[in-house]
């Protein structure tokens, strides 16, 4: 959940990189138009700061550029790694997964081995062995209390 999440924040972002892309580009036909109207005009003070301006331009541009394809590099990245994470979780899911855990265990018993979910008789003992000592310990209370009494 959370992958697809980051994803649309990916997503998301790139719109927002896409956006900004589109401004600067304007903002540049603009510096570059007024330069030249201001090229017709005998005016190099204006001249100069138009082609500033373009030139800051244009470097925004390109920066805009190259973070506009890490981040389409980055989403294509992410929904790979999305996709084969579901790939994995869909394969483990699968009852052929089961199926060879069954014939593992399977296996195990034939070999001599016991399947703790199948081990009646060890349950069994297991069960007798805590009910004896939980008896033992009601007793030992039991004889605590009558000492403490006094009535032995």
């Amino acid at each position: 959940m959370e992958a697809k999440l980051g994803l649309e924040r990916m997503r998301e972002g790139l719109t927002v990189t896409e956006r900004e892309l589109a401004a600067e580009r304007k903002q540049l036909d603009d510096a570059e138009r007024r330069g030249r109207l201001a090229a017709r005009v005998p005016d190099a003070e204006t001249v100069a700061i138009a082609e500033r301006f373009a030139v800051r331009h244009r470097e925004r541009v390109a920066m805009l550029d190259r973070k506009l394809g890490v981040q389409r590099d980055e989403l294509v990245l992410a929904q790979r790694e999305l996709e084969e994470m579901a790939a994995h979780y869909r394969a483990s899911s699968r009852p052929d997964a089961d199926a060879s855990l069954r014939a593992a265990w399977r296996e195990v018993e034939a070999a001599g081995g016991v399947r703790p979910e199948t081990d009646l008789e060890s349950e069994l003992l297991r069960a007798q062995t805590e009910r004896r000592l939980m008896e033992e310990a009601v007793e030992a209370q039991l004889a605590q209390l009558k000492k403490k009494l006094g009535k032995q």
